[in-house]
């Protein structure tokens, strides 16, 4: 099983409320929602602007994902 913390090193986890605060100071494309669900998990519902990544294929595909803004996995 793919670590979050081995592919990104520190981790922080942040309640929903935070997370919602968040979005609402910050401009869309400022940061980046990555799922790491499957396929049909994302297509039944995800948050508007997400990334799907499925957690089986992150590790080879973390190179897509910018460094240089905040990023969050779910």
């Amino acid at each position: 099983m793919i670590s979050i913390k081995h592919l990104f090193g520190h981790v922080d986890s942040l309640p929903p409320e935070e997370v919602k605060a968040f979005m609402a100071g910050h401009e869309a494309g400022t940061y980046t929602f990555l799922d790491v669900r499957q396929p049909g998990e994302y297509e039944r519902g995800h948050i508007p602007g997400a990334r799907l990544i499925p957690l089986p294929e992150l590790e080879g595909r973390t190179g897509e994902l910018r460094r240089d803004q905040p990023l969050f996995v779910y």
